[in-house]
């Protein structure tokens, strides 16, 4: 199905510089709201605590709630109404003790019904994790983005470039900078941190353009995802590593599209502008490109509207992902071939 004409020609590779100043101020919004807040709002499963979902019959507010629980050391807890406002739905999350919560949701479905009446409050869950483990899946789920982010970059060096030799080479020289990485003592973040350097230093050294604009592009829809998240001052938790993971696919997905077009088209014709080229394999996918997130974004706008709370904020990284994700296949990942291509051509 092809609802845009086949000749159309719109200058995508005519703004790449306005779209790289976009993203450098959206990613720099999102790094500075992270200062600002002191970090990601991490949700229970990383920063460990009691999270206690409630569903109210009635209209209430989180004042009063926390005035109901001021009694049991919990007062000062994040208090968040959750889904519709018609769902009176509201998580409590409390840093009490792993012994104290093993008591808290008999304690706090008492104050409720004390406070609100009885069978006016349901308890829907009630979930504990503690400092220790909230840490290791802090530190899992870094090691699993980075470890997508890793495997593409070989893939694409090997089974899409047809490089296999220099994409082992390039995973052992990774690994061998890792691991002298790991000799510092560095954190398991800065760790990470460096090894995405490293990775992007490599993909540039052994000329691998197409897995550097790919790992580029993805790296920089993760981070403009985490930084609206820290804008917001939403919870970080599992779910939302989970969305980041769905997001690196979805978007190297639709990178691949654009770079499988602009590769026949180098095959087919070696001569002229690399800039002509890769712009008109762009709006050759153009058609392609926004069926498939269109009616991805449809399915994933149904989710968030009538999903339900459990999966608001799984579907809300989703919406943004698609269309972040959609964005740099066109304005960063491309882009970036002819950056590679203009820096190889002044160094010859």
């Amino acid at each position: 199905m092809e609802f845009i004409r086949p000749d159309i020609n719109i200058n995508f590779v005519g703004m790449r510089t306005k779209a790289l100043i976009l993203s450098a101020v959206l990613i720099l919004l999102g790094a500075a709201a992270i200062v600002w807040r002191g970090g990601l709002n991490m949700g229970v499963d990383f920063a460990g605590g009691t999270l206690i979902q409630v569903k109210f019959s009635e209209r209430t507010t989180p004042d009063a709630i926390r005035d109901a629980l001021k009694d049991l050391g919990i007062a000062r807890s994040a208090i968040q109404q959750v889904g519709a406002d018609s769902d009176n739905e509201f998580i409590i999350r409390s840093e009490i003790s792993e012994e104290k919560a093993k008591r808290v949701s008999d304690d706090v479905q008492a104050r409720l019904d004390q406070a609100f009446g009885a069978g006016k409050a349901d308890i829907l869950r009630v979930e504990m994790v503690g400092p220790k483990v909230g840490h290791d899946l802090r530190q899992k789920a870094l090691l699993a983005i980075y470890y997508a982010l890793l495997f593409i970059a070989l893939y694409i060096s090997g089974r899409f470039e047809l490089k296999w030799g220099t994409s082992g080479v390039m995973a052992a020289a990774l690994l061998i900078g890792v691991y002298l990485l790991g000799l510092t003592g560095l954190s398991m973040t800065y760790l990470i941190i460096g090894a995405l350097i490293i990775t992007l230093a490599l993909c540039w050294i052994l000329k691998l353009p197409y897995a550097l604009g790919a790992v580029v592009a993805l790296i920089h829809d993760v981070f403009i995802t985490v930084g609206i998240f820290a804008l917001l001052n939403k919870e970080f938790d599992l779910t939302i590593v989970a969305a980041l993971l769905t997001i690196v696919g979805y978007s190297l997905n639709d990178t691949i599209i654009v770079y499988d077009r602009i590769r026949e088209n180098l095959r087919a014709s070696r001569k002229g502008d690399l800039k002509t080229l890769v712009n008109r394999s762009i709006n050759q996918t153009l058609s392609r490109t926004l069926l498939t997130s269109g009616t991805t974004l449809l399915v994933v706008m149904c989710l968030f509207l009538l999903g339900g709370s459990v999966i608001h904020d799984f579907s809300f990284a989703l919406l943004i992902g698609i269309l972040v994700g959609t964005y740099s296949s066109v304005f960063i990942a491309s882009p970036l071939l002819i950056l590679f291509e203009e820096h190889s051509k002044k160094s010859r």
